[in-house]
């Protein structure tokens, strides 16, 4: 396993936003958790779930097609099939921020314990079964890394520059985006990591890309995840802008045409700027997985939790694909969020489910190669 912790330097880089001072690093804490040796996926799923049998069962969720031509749709009777692989987007909820800073007062206390919510995590992660998991706020990776490794995953991860976790007690070190692929599926091309700038400054905010190519058709196409700048208002509103700007500048950079996924926290309804900024770039046709399967509409929360000042209800997370021209993907399908009834009164965290963020589960196929890229193929199979 692999993990790309970068940071380049820069001549202009954006403050720390607290003047509290940093509390020493708990790293270590997982050391202890080691998964059975060569255990399959059912094998592993039934270890992680031996240390959740005194807590609810997971919450129940619901899969919906896309309305539309099927994959059947996608190819001729000559052609191979279309190429399909499954993305998981999700916050997780770093650790620290949601034991001791999130105060999150509907939540029972024994439902943020590392000691159980570590496997809460990794159940949701590994019963559906992903072929690339994109995550935010990620302040264990080691331990993800270990587990998910067992099971045939390759993993990055980058930090932020001035991480929150590093002022809280009992922290594991900066909380950061990580991103995981199935190495028996796809092929890493590329990977790169990035400070994302507001106005050629660097913010506290990152992004991680890769380029995989599909093993079996040899497919290529980029990923990109990332967490924008929380809070609201209309300052912040312009930082997320800004970011997002610069995470286009990116993936265009990087993709060279190629299909694309941009998935992450942005932590902004589809009323900011930011998202019209992303879906209605001149140069690249993004459009919202979760949009597409549900008739246009973006699902009415993410995000449903209750902090010491109140409610929150918000759709702020997204998984963005590109939908036009020769780089179109398909979007086969995604997984519903927890219905309320389902959530209960205390919304989330809770002892069935340990982000404060739902997990964006997407199915996508990809597009036919062109007759030059069929070429260039059986050119390197040769």
């Amino acid at each position: 396993m692999r993990s790309a912790l970068l940071l380049p330097a820069a001549a202009f880089r954006m403050g720390s936003f607290t003047s509290k001072p940093q509390v020493a690093s708990s790293a270590g804490q997982d050391d202890s958790v080691q998964p059975p040796v060569g255990a399959s996926h059912d094998e592993i799923l039934e270890w992680v779930r031996g240390h959740l049998v005194k807590l609810p069962p997971q919450l129940q969720r619901h899969y919906r097609h896309t309305p539309g031509p099927s994959l059947s749709s996608l190819h001729t009777s000559t052609a191979p099939p279309a190429a399909t692989f499954r993305l998981m987007q999700w916050n997780v909820l770093a650790q620290a921020l949601g034991a001791h800073a999130d105060n999150f007062v509907m939540c029972p206390k024994e439902a943020l314990c590392w000691d159980t919510r570590r496997f809460r995590i990794l159940e949701e992660i590994l019963v559906h079964q992903p072929d690339i998991v994109c995550l935010q706020e990620v302040d264990h990776f080691s331990l993800l890394e270990r587990v998910l490794g067992s099971q045939g995953y390759e993993g990055f991860f980058v930090p932020k520059p001035d991480s929150p976790c590093i002022y809280v007690p009992e922290n594991s070190g900066p909380d950061g985006c990580a991103l995981f692929y199935r190495t028996a599926k796809f092929k890493l091309i590329e990977q790169h990591s990035r400070i994302l700038e507001v106005w050629r400054v660097q913010s506290n905010q990152v992004a991680l890309l890769v380029t995989l190519r599909e093993r079996q058709s040899q497919r290529e196409f980029t990923v990109l995840t990332t967490h924008l700048k929380a809070k609201q208002g209309a300052l912040l509103a312009s930082l997320r802008n800004e970011q997002g700007k610069d995470l286009l500048e990116f993936l265009e950079q990087h993709r060279g045409g190629r299909p694309a996924v941009l998935c992450g926290d942005l932590n902004a309804e589809p009323s900011e700027p930011v998202y019209a900024t992303l879906t209605q770039a001149p140069s690249l046709a993004l459009s919202s997985a979760y949009a597409t399967v549900n008739n246009g509409e973006e699902p009415p929360y993410s995000t449903w939790k209750i902090r010491g000042n109140g409610e929150s209800k918000h759709n702020i997370d997204y998984v963005l694909y590109t939908s036009e021209g020769s780089s179109v993907l398909q979007v086969l399908g995604s997984l519903d969020h927890p219905s309320e009834e389902a959530l209960g009164p205390g919304r989330a965290p809770s002892l069935a489910y340990p982000s404060d963020h739902f997990s964006l589960v997407c199915d996508f196929a990809l597009p036919e190669l062109s007759d030059d890229a069929q070429e260039e193929r059986n050119h390197r199979s040769r």
